[in-house]
């Protein structure tokens, strides 16, 4: 028993103090506020940290009703540790899989883990059921209401009417679209590679049907388990089997297979894609096509439907030519898609296009003579070469009064293309310096 003379503290309690709170808890089965952030752990069970530490204060003062002096979670958790406890932040509960997707940290975490969430002591079994903790609030991102935009047609007409490609062009990327299902748009930045590859998806619909066109960025940190299939948190933090965007179209294609589905890729290049893409390296051949060529995807369970894309899916993608950061599309994967090169258009589609923006002449002339003669500069530059030719797309948004034309290409050749160069010639910036110039002088 402790000196009656003096009060107990906190710091004179020993493992054993905490050992004996703990035997009690669970032979008592006596229900304690569940903690927000750590847990103590002891063989295997988890318990809230400070209602422990109360608890063994009690037992070693000899006052069932003493309170616990006032510590800071973090000296709670400090007292706990130098008796030779664990304390561990608490861990997401993982609804529809034993792991969490770091094999090595949940080996090391195993004497951890307390179970899946769900089991609950047996009446009878030295244990009543142990109380539920208290329900966690939902966060999530407000939910933005809004429509579709709705479909309307759209014709062979209407393409060449906003596109700087001519009917020759545009009937070949549909022909190797329909050929091989896939089909790549690459070029330097700024040729509309984008901008085609939603008007070749309108084109095979017959009309600009938003519902069956999906459109993806690539990026390092997209995964298999955003575009095929993985588990992610729900608004509950519990991890779920959760279709990606890849799946959830073929579901929609195969349920409707009388319609094309459209999937556009942006930048697919800028990811890691045969990590990205996993199954669909074999899937995506215009000849297997089918659930006849269904496959079983790592993570479903061994009785869910096999996987395969439909024949009415066809993907169009776009990639990036003057990105040096890159990684260049592996054979395996390029074996699968058509190709189809998209230049820069200085020519009489784009000056139509700004003549009838109402932009002078005199500024259509300025503009085309410079991006021309910038561009071939690029082209015939051993070190840079054709793919990274300056794009058309810089000059597609003219401004509404025609007297403030001259302004806006003044500011698109300083602000955004002379920058440019610099990157361009980083290692010579006297070259950077002439050509800056060259594009800025009057």
């Amino acid at each position: 028993m402790p000196d009656s003379t003096a009060p107990f503290t906190p710091a004179q309690l020993t493992r054993d103090h905490i050992l004996r709170a703990l035997r009690q808890i669970d032979r008592e089965a006596r229900p304690l506020p569940p903690s927000t952030v750590y847990d103590l752990v002891y063989k295997g069970r988890r318990y809230p940290p400070r209602p422990v530490l109360q608890l063994a204060f009690r037992l070693a003062s000899g006052q069932p009703e003493a309170t616990l002096p006032l510590l800071a979670r973090n000296r709670t958790n400090q007292l706990l540790e130098q008796l030779d406890f664990t304390v561990t932040t608490k861990r997401p509960i993982l609804a529809n899989s034993p792991h969490d997707g770091d094999v090595a940290a949940q080996d090391a975490m195993r004497e951890l883990y307390t179970g899946n969430g769900h089991e609950v002591a047996k009446p009878g079994k030295g244990r009543e059921q142990e109380p539920a903790e208290a329900p966690i609030p939902v966060v999530a991102e407000p939910k933005l209401e809004y429509e579709l935009p709705p479909a309307t047609p759209y014709t062979h007409e209407m393409a060449l009417g906003e596109l700087f490609l001519s009917a020759e062009n545009l009937g070949q990327a549909e022909t190797a679209l329909q050929r091989r299902r896939n089909l790549i748009l690459q070029g330097p930045p700024g040729t509309g590679k984008t901008f085609l590859a939603r008007r070749l998806a309108w084109l095979g619909l017959g009309s600009t049907d938003a519902a069956r066109v999906e459109l993806v960025q690539f990026h390092p940190s997209y995964s298999y388990e955003d575009f095929i299939q993985g588990f992610r948190p729900d608004i509950h933090g519990t991890f779920r089997l959760t279709p990606g965007v890849l799946l959830d179209l073929c579901q929609k294609a195969a349920a409707d297979p009388d319609k094309p589905y459209f999937l556009l890729i942006d930048e697919i290049n800028r990811g890691n894609v045969s990590r990205i893409f996993g199954e669909l390296l074999l899937l995506l051949e215009a000849d297997k096509r089918g659930p006849q060529h269904a496959v079983r995807l790592p993570y479903a369970p061994a009785d869910a439907p096999r996987f395969f894309v439909p024949d009415n899916l066809f993907v169009v993608a776009t990639m990036n030519t003057a990105d040096r950061s890159l990684a260049p599309l592996d054979y395996a994967l390029r074996r699968r898609f058509a190709f189809v090169q998209m230049r820069p258009e200085f020519g009489a589609p784009l000056q139509e296009f700004l003549a009838a923006q109402r932009v002078p002449k005199v500024v259509i002339s300025r503009l085309v003579n410079k991006l021309t003669e910038l561009n071939q500069a690029i082209a015939d530059d051993p070190e840079l070469g054709p793919d990274f030719e300056l794009g058309h797309s810089y000059f597609c948004q003219p401004p509404a009064r025609p007297e403030q034309a001259a302004a806006w290409l003044e500011s698109i050749l300083t602000q955004e293309i002379a920058p440019l160069l610099d990157e361009y010639w980083l290692d010579q910036p006297a070259k950077a310096a002439a050509h800056r110039r060259k594009l800025l002088g009057k």
